[in-house]
């Protein structure tokens, strides 16, 4: 794929070569590895707000979103919503463990926050290979991948984290059994269940791109629609607290939302690739 962007990109000028382009590629990489780098140590000296108000903010009963979910459900005549008991502690196991999950998270903190930037340098980059109506069509392309992957990181820790933390720390075996964590464990989970998330978000991005090289059709998704509805919902079925339909489609509901925006986007595009 690379070298075949590249090799675009080449033929674009005549009095351009292919190495020089990858000079440029190259260029790319410096900067975005120099601007995460950057804010990765600017990030490392705000361990204070990063790990007590971000990281460990869902470990909290007062966090955010619980207090959302509990004034929600007397808004409906029902408790099921509000956080009983979310009460745990964390252990760490290893001489360096928590200096490395500082690196770690500042690392993953100082991308976030590059992403804009990387994102341009990105476009800058790609640019050349696209043509005039191309480039006219996709110039807003940057700033939607941005948005759905804020939007994906957002719901990931605002939703799906706490009630995936609330669901863990309180499902039970025995009364016998004393749960003990690691911060490996409740580390890794607070970061790549938003990651993760963010990720599906861009699904319309991929819909996008694959619909334009005829790899998929609206009426591929329309013919397993209701394949894609019942793999939603057994995940919102796991990830959420409880056992109820309603905190079940607060869930599912953004994911399936987002499925048949894909379709109408996909149906879009091939109306604009295949014109009456």
């Amino acid at each position: 794929m690379l070298k075949f962007l590249l090799s675009k990109l080449a033929g674009k000028k005549e009095d351009a070569s292919f190495w020089e382009h990858a000079e440029v590629l190259r260029s790319f990489l410096i900067k975005s590895i120099i601007a995460v780098a950057v804010l990765s140590i600017a990030s490392f000296f705000f361990k204070d707000f990063i790990f007590n108000n971000i990281i460990l903010g869902p470990k909290s009963k007062s966090f955010i979103t619980y207090q959302w979910l509990c004034k929600l459900g007397r808004l409906i005549n029902t408790d099921s919503l509000c956080v009983k008991e979310l009460d745990f502690k964390l252990i760490n196991l290893t001489i360096a463990g928590q200096l490395r999950w500082h690196i770690v998270i500042s690392a993953v903190a100082g991308f976030i926050v590059a992403l804009p930037y990387i994102l341009f340098l990105l476009w800058r980059f790609i640019r050349p290979a696209l043509t005039a109506r191309e480039a006219r069509a996709s110039r807003f392309m940057t700033f939607y991948v941005l948005l759905l992957f804020i939007t994906g990181l957002l719901f990931g820790y605002y939703i799906l984290l706490p009630m995936s933390i609330y669901f863990l720390v309180n499902y039970q075996l025995s009364p016998e059994i004393v749960n003990f964590f690691t911060i490996n464990s409740y580390i890794s989970t607070a970061t790549v269940l938003p990651f993760s998330t963010a990720v599906v978000f861009e699904l319309p991005v991929l819909v996008y791109f694959l619909s334009k090289i005829g790899i998929l059709s609206a009426a591929f998704m329309k013919k397993y629609r209701k394949h894609a509805f019942v793999v939603i919902l057994i995940l919102a079925a796991i990830i959420t607290p409880s056992t109820d339909a309603f905190t079940m489609s607060l869930v599912a509901l953004p994911f399936y939302l987002l499925f048949e925006f894909s379709i109408l986007l996909c149906a879009r595009i091939e109306r604009k690739n295949n014109p009456v």
